[in-house]
């Protein structure tokens, strides 16, 4: 079977996560034409993969908003200037021509991109797992709260002791019949803002605990109580339709890794501009490194749009690096 033909573009994000889909905005304002890829089959990256339903607090000028909110309104942003999305594609090779960068698509399929803006966070998350949760996955164990409302009257114990366990213990609290948090130390890593919440809310709490057998007719896919193991070797059983099994994620930057890329454990190494040891590759947001680096999604944004006002400049040397506000001539 003879390859697709290429796509050309200006610019090329590698990642649709929010610094990724603000990329893309960026890159229309500046008139540039756009694909995004992402081995995900949806844009949003993280948020929408594990916590499309945790309220999202560190967006200046935005107290509060829900995760898939944010992404739908990033969306709504780049679409203005009509990006290509490649999703469920994953980037696995880097080449060169003449003029171009040429990235190799999992599928065969060639991206020809006068720059690259790698936009890929943390790389693809892959769940700790709890090992006696094997046999439930799918029916009464996950590794994230897609929706509370298909929670809406269960009993549920969540595990873990992190921001991810904490934030799903507050959310499904207002619609399951009972939560239970179960984390085996006693201290939690989660936000004590948010664990100061959960413990003056109706959740009940088992620290220095795990869980080590969930129980029910697996046949049926019907869960219906779960034993707990106290550090003491204290046993407790209770009531649970579903477990969420909230142990953190590692994370693997996949062909990236291959690409020659000066790296920094999981973290690509950048230069003030946000360039990369690569020819025409650049990398923002989560994945990339500099000293003094702060990983916080507003700096991804300023770190992206330096990204694409230098590629812009690359590009078309007669272009000013700074071009104006977008409030300019309105």
């Amino acid at each position: 079977m003879d390859a697709p033909p290429p796509i050309t573009a200006d610019v090329l994000i590698v990642g649709a996560g929010p610094t990724g889909l603000y990329g893309a905005y960026y890159a229309g304002f500046r008139g540039l034409t756009t694909v995004v890829v992402d081995v995900l089959p949806q844009p949003g990256g993280q948020i929408s993969t594990l916590y499309p339903e945790k309220q999202i607090r560190d967006i200046a000028g935005i107290p509060s908003i829900r995760g898939r909110d944010l992404v739908a309104a990033l969306v709504a942003q780049a679409d203005a200037y009509r990006p290509t999305y490649l999703l469920g594609r994953q980037a696995v090779a880097l080449g060169y021509d003449a003029e171009r960068a040429l990235v190799t698509l999992d599928d065969g399929r060639v991206v020809a991109a006068g720059a690259v803006v790698l936009t890929a966070g943390i790389g693809t998350p892959t769940p700790r797992l709890l090992p006696c949760g094997d046999a439930w996955l799918g029916t009464g164990l996950s590794y994230v709260v897609l929706d509370p409302a298909a929670h809406a009257g269960q009993d549920i114990v969540v595990v873990g002791g992190g921001d991810s366990a904490l934030d799903w213990a507050l959310a499904l609290e207002p619609v399951a019949r009972s939560v239970t948090l179960v984390h085996r130390r006693s201290a939690f890593r989660g936000h004590a803002g948010t664990l100061r919440q959960v413990q003056a809310g109706p959740a009940t709490l088992h620290t220095d605990t795990e869980v080590v057998a969930l129980d029910g007719d697996l046949a049926a896919g019907r869960l219906e109580k779960v034993t707990l193991r106290a550090r003491d070797g204290a046993e407790t059983v209770v009531p649970a339709d579903h477990v969420v099994a909230a142990l953190g994620f590692v994370s693997d930057l996949g062909p990236l890794r291959d690409w020659g890329l000066q790296l920094a454990g999981r973290s690509v190494v950048v230069d003030r501009s946000q360039r990369t040891n690569l020819p025409r590759v650049f990398a923002a947001g989560d994945l990339a490194d500099h000293p003094g680096k702060v990983r916080l999604m507003s700096v991804g944004f300023g770190e992206v749009a330096t990204a694409v006002n230098h590629a812009a400049v690359d590009l078309d040397p007669g272009l000013t690096l700074f071009p104006g506000h977008s409030t300019d001539g309105h």
